[in-house]
């Protein structure tokens, strides 16, 4: 979002001897410690952070054929995860290909179970590797100990801030059937029958029109993504709010709830796409992202999320919650 601080102290760790070394340091001057890796889903105060922070710059990949067609592929926490994805597409291996462009880095997946276009990460992670902070030891943590759910994970729940992901496994297939359960992609690609490959082009141009790859030139793309997640309600809840906004969508979620698209929410609240506060603004191309228009501080930022949050919850008594990570700042 090119907004927030700097930082007091900073490294690069690209081995798990250098996290350790890392923590070693600000026990030993008593001082607060700050991991990412990316970047892309933060938003730093405008006095930034009075400590160390480490970037977790841990890379490498190996493929290891299993058995048939099937191929689990370990990935540094570090790695690019659009290239990462890139990359298995090209070998034809099924799984994360509705993930193209989404920014950031391999090791923030599993954190926020990262989804779009009707895939998750966590379908097809099979093992979080970690260093446990408490202890200093690597812990490798499976899917069904992970705590998965929408947006959401032991990592950023119950266990947040106890580990630093280290790599990821995941298992992926070979001649895999295409996903078109989201209707966008439904739409594009129902005249054929789609190989990976398209798949991958065809989100990444859905993306870039919504503004939501980066785009240095646009300042549209300057964001952290979805601001506010969709919420989970149950159906009743669901029948009052499109009661009170005909024609709002629901989408099936988990244990009989339903999902409403928080940018429809926003919208009726009153805030349209391109609407601005000083130099924080909504999207032009998405209403579910807030974007730095040039030259605006954290304040700003966190300004314009706290309005729409209110009002949101004013007007259909649903408050919102925030995907980003704050970083010395609260919203």
């Amino acid at each position: 979002m090119s907004v927030g601080g700097p930082a007091r102290y900073f490294i690069e760790a690209a081995t798990e001897n250098d996290i350790r070394e890392a923590i070693e340091f600000t026990n030993k001057n008593s001082m607060p410690i700050f991991f990412f890796s990316g970047g892309s889903n933060i938003v730093v105060s405008d006095s930034g952070f009075d400590g160390l922070v480490v970037r977790i710059a841990v890379k490498g990949r190996e493929f290891v054929q299993l058995s048939g067609e099937i191929v689990e592929v370990r990935a540094g926490a570090g790695e690019n995860w659009d290239s990462f994805v890139a990359d298995v597409v090209k070998e034809e291996l099924w799984g994360i290909e509705c993930l193209s462009g989404i920014p950031g880095s391999v090791g923030g997946t599993p954190i926020q179970n990262v989804g779009a276009y009707g895939q998750e990460v966590s379908e097809t992670i099979t093992e979080v590797v970690c260093l446990e902070l408490a202890s200093g030891e690597i812990k490798c943590i499976p899917n069904s100990e992970c705590g998965f759910s929408y947006r959401k994970s032991r990592f950023n729940s119950t266990d947040s801030g106890k580990f630093v992901v280290l790599h990821v496994r995941f298992r992926l297939r070979k001649n895999g059937t295409p996903n078109l359960r989201y209707p966008e992609i439904a739409t594009k690609l129902s005249d054929k029958n789609p190989n990976i490959l398209e798949i991958r082009n065809t989100i990444l141009d859905i993306r870039r029109s919504k503004a939501m790859v980066f785009d240095p030139t646009d300042p549209n793309s300057r964001s952290a993504g979805s601001f506010f997640k969709n919420p989970i309600v149950s159906v009743d809840e669901s029948l009052r709010l499109q009661d009170l906004i005909p024609g709002l969508p629901v989408f099936p979620a988990e244990d009989g709830f339903v999902k409403v698209p928080a940018a429809k929410l926003i919208e009726a609240a009153g805030f349209k796409r391109g609407y601005r506060l000083g130099n924080a603004g909504i999207s032009e191309r998405h209403s579910l992202a807030i974007t730095n228009r040039g030259g605006a501080t954290a304040k700003e930022i966190v300004s314009l999320a706290r309005l729409i949050r209110g009002e949101v919850a004013e007007r259909f008594n649903i408050l919102l919650t925030p995907e980003p990570v704050f970083v010395g700042i609260e919203l």
